[in-house]
């Protein structure tokens, strides 16, 4: 039995993988604090503890900020990448639609039914993956409305036009979710949770297709690449 090396993802598309990995377990922990202050400074000196939810809220913003370019990439690299565009997999012909359910049923059946071809991303995952970046969106938009919420005097250290561009792009998320501020907050706070599942799901799918596809799925991230039997 012999196998054929297959490249999955590009060195910049690996890049971009663990960037969001490592910012979205850094926004995790420090969203919680925001919402809960669960722990404290280790340093027993009053004078530092009071900025620990200082720190907090400048971590967040900033692999936030990470987000946004991220989500920007991400959009570019769905229509434009020269290695593949996932938009194709997103696109209802029977092509697609008959992938993803032999993947689900493959999936189901603990990989007793294998009709596809699992040298390419296939349909299932690119579904996976944009339901992933759609709750990431609403993250932002409704985390952006928090923040602009905040800037109560219509200013900024860069003008008006910031805080006023922000409240023309995020005020309807108030609407949308209820009416209030509040109702804002809670959703960012329940699509949180939704987003872990999502990767404690994913984890387990990469390992799951390791252990049973057999061709080192769970290198793609690292290396780039998976093997095929030929």
């Amino acid at each position: 039995m012999s196998y054929k090396k297959v490249q999955r993802m590009t060195g910049a598309m690996r890049i971009n993988h663990w960037v969001v990995a490592i910012s979205m377990i850094v926004a995790i922990v420090t969203g919680l604090y925001i919402g809960h202050p669960y722990y404290q400074s280790f340093i027993a000196d009053p004078a530092v503890d009071k900025y620990v939810m200082a720190w907090n809220r400048l971590a967040h913003l900033i692999v936030a900020i990470i987000f946004d370019v991220s989500s920007i990439v991400v959009a570019y690299l769905y229509f434009f990448s020269r290695f593949e565009k996932p938009y194709k997999k997103l696109i209802p012909t029977f092509t697609n639609i008959k992938e993803f359910f032999d993947v689900l049923v493959n999936l189901i059946t603990l990989n007793r039914v294998k009709k596809f071809d699992s040298s390419h991303a296939d349909s299932f995952n690119a579904i996976f993956f944009f339901v992933f970046h759609m709750l990431l969106v609403w993250m932002l938009l409704t985390g952006l409305q928090m923040y602009v919420h905040g800037l109560a005097s219509g200013m900024s250290s860069i003008g008006e036009w910031w805080p006023a561009m922000l409240h023309l792009a995020t005020d309807w998320t108030v609407t949308v979710t209820g009416g209030t501020f509040m109702d804002v907050r809670i959703s960012h706070h329940y699509t949180m949770y939704a987003i872990i599942a999502w990767i404690m799901f994913h984890v387990y799918y990469q390992v799951w297709r390791t252990i049973f596809w057999k061709e080192g799925d769970i290198n793609i991230v690292v290396g780039g690449n998976k093997f095929i039997e030929e």
